[in-house]
């Protein structure tokens, strides 16, 4: 039978013992280890609740029910907030692992703890240092088959609308009009979806006066800057185009193999 660790040493003295003692940090680690235990068993539980029991995940229908139960919709922005929390890999499924990894840093082991964590993820995920990743995460998260590299418009468009139109709202609608008429794009890339992040991070709108020509930015910027343009809107969405543009011959520099714009399906 194992000793405690907190057991106390032997005197030597054969007819005595001396009374089991522990130090504080001793007790704090074992009470915290319990702790931590029983946090753990009621995350798994939580997670078995909504797991598919085929598959050992949870999954859409899963997600939809715990957002029910929330009292949040499937679409907000917070539940892709969650995933990129979790790491998750795979759209619209969660495994044990990611929902542990998520749930036990936001210390939440019931559904009425998580919904009142989600406040607070939304402002970590907001914070400058935070969102570039996610911004980046929201894209790779919609990669839905192997290899895949890119993105249809329809879904850039609904992903644009969801991640920055609440701090970039009138250069995401521009930018969305300009995909819906366009024909030249029947798929965005990770690159070209990073560079419009660039542009509305560090372009002023609607005026465009930080631009600085002896920056680092695509000589194409350049060009359309010194065209006559009708409308603010116009400017913009030629800015973006060259954006894009910028981002093909970056490619074609680096791998000398032409962009291919196709559709995946």
């Amino acid at each position: 039978m194992r000793r405690s660790a907190c057991a106390s040493k032997k005197t030597g003295q054969t007819n005595s013992t001396n009374p089991i003692s522990c130090s504080p940090s001793d007790l704090f680690r074992s009470a915290s280890s319990k702790a931590s235990s029983k946090e753990m068993e009621r995350i798994d539980n939580l997670f078995y609740f909504y797991a598919n029991r085929s598959s050992g995940m949870i999954d859409p229908e899963g997600i939809e029910t715990l957002c029910s139960d929330m009292e949040v919709d499937h679409t907000d922005v917070r539940i892709l907030m969650l995933a990129w929390k979790m790491k998750a890999e795979k759209q619209g499924y969660f495994t044990l692992e990611e929902w542990r990894r998520g749930l036990k840093a936001l210390r939440a082991d019931t559904v009425s703890k998580l919904k009142k964590a989600l406040p607070e993820l939304e402002k970590e995920v907001r914070r400058p240092s935070n969102f570039e990743d996610f911004y980046s995460y929201s894209f790779c998260y919609c990669l839905t088959e192997e290899k895949q590299k890119s993105i249809d418009i329809e879904s850039i468009c609904q992903l644009l609308d969801l991640v920055l139109g609440s701090q970039f709202r009138s250069q995401v609608d521009y930018f969305i009009e300009y995909l819906k008429i366009q024909s030249d794009y029947k798929v965005i890339n990770l690159d070209q979806w990073m560079g419009f992040f660039r542009f509305c991070n560090e372009i002023s709108f609607p005026d465009h006066s930080n631009y600085n020509p002896d920056l680092a930015w695509p000589y194409e910027f350049h060009l359309v800057l010194k065209q006559e343009c009708s409308s603010c809107r116009t400017m913009f969405l030629q800015l973006v185009l060259a954006s894009l543009l910028a981002c093909e011959l970056m490619m074609l520099s680096t791998c000398n193999e032409p962009l291919r714009f196709e559709d995946d399906s």
